[in-house]
């Protein structure tokens, strides 16, 4: 079960998120979709991140070793399809609202997770869904009102006898639903093709740094938001007034005195901002410019 607050990610909204990821990925070769990684992240844990503000985060596939912890479900019998998967999940759920988010998403985020949730309250709607760039529904992209869900379910079972094979649609169809058109946070990943776009795409200037740093993140453990423009602007100060190698050594520093005091991001500032002004003095006694504690320059010592 996760640890995290409803509102500690930009959502008010409180919810639980379910997370069917036990597919075949036949057009994959049957390779292990899930674990699968974009930017040296699992595709699994890239989506658990989005989803991080959930109250219980269940993923409906056979355990494995995750980022985030979660709780683990399967459908009856295995393999019985998407339906069958979500309704398995959902038993596990107690939140008013539950976001379906399938495994392969490498482009979602919390602030996505978040619209879909606001979206669904504000609209009165049974579910809000992303569209993809096609304008294309995408239901394992959602919101839903976990009322709404269990109630198509039990319709659902009753009129098939069961749920085995039943296609998303024949749930979908009848709830009542809104739509966000996001080709981004939409696009899944089905195809080696999509792979390598989604790797590609990753590096690219304007977002190698953000994925890094999400990386690393998840990498280590640590849930805490920064200003990469003021470590950034640290390392420059650092490498230009003392020495390259003081850049890293010196945000290391800062990340240490931050983590001793309160920890949070006030105190990664805090710890920069004496770090910058040391750098700063530094390069000022370098260039001979050092200014005494009277006003002017130091004098020098006495004979």
């Amino acid at each position: 079960m996760t640890d995290n607050a409803p509102g500690a990610t930009g959502t008010a909204v409180p919810y639980d998120a379910v997370v069917p990821a036990g597919g075949a990925a036949r057009r994959l070769g049957g390779a292990d979709k899930p674990g699968v990684r974009v930017g040296g992240r699992a595709l699994l844990d890239r989506v658990l991140a989005a989803c991080a503000g959930a109250r219980t985060t269940v993923v409906v596939a056979a355990p494995r070793p995750t980022a985030r912890p979660v709780r683990w479900a399967c459908e009856d019998p295995p393999g019985s399809g998407p339906v069958a998967a979500l309704a398995a999940g959902l038993r596990l759920t107690t939140a008013e609202y539950a976001v379906v988010l399938s495994a392969d998403l490498p482009f979602l985020e919390q602030a996505t997770v978040a619209s879909l949730l606001t979206t669904l309250v504000d609209s009165g709607a049974d579910g809000a869904l992303l569209t993809d760039s096609e304008g294309r529904d995408q239901p394992l992209v959602a919101a839903y009102r976990t009322a709404a869900l269990r109630r198509e379910l039990a319709a659902l079972a009753a009129a098939h006898d069961g749920l085995t094979g039943l296609p998303l649609r024949r749930l979908t169809g009848a709830l009542r639903l809104t739509r966000l058109p996001d080709p981004l946070a939409s696009f899944d990943c089905d195809t080696w093709d999509d792979i390598a776009d989604a790797r590609a795409r990753i590096r690219e200037h304007g977002h190698v740094l953000d994925e890094w740093i999400s990386a690393v993140k998840d990498e280590l453990g640590i849930d805490l938001d920064v200003d990469t423009d003021v470590l950034l602007d640290l390392a420059r100060d650092a490498a230009h007034g003392v020495a390259r190698p003081a850049a890293p050594l010196t945000t290391f520093l800062v990340g240490y005195a931050a983590a001793q005091g309160e920890g949070g991001p006030e105190a990664v500032a805090e710890a920069a901002r004496k770090a910058v002004a040391l750098a700063l003095r530094w390069e000022e006694e370098d260039d001979g410019g050092a200014v005494g504690e009277g006003g002017g320059p130091s004098a020098p010592d006495a004979g």
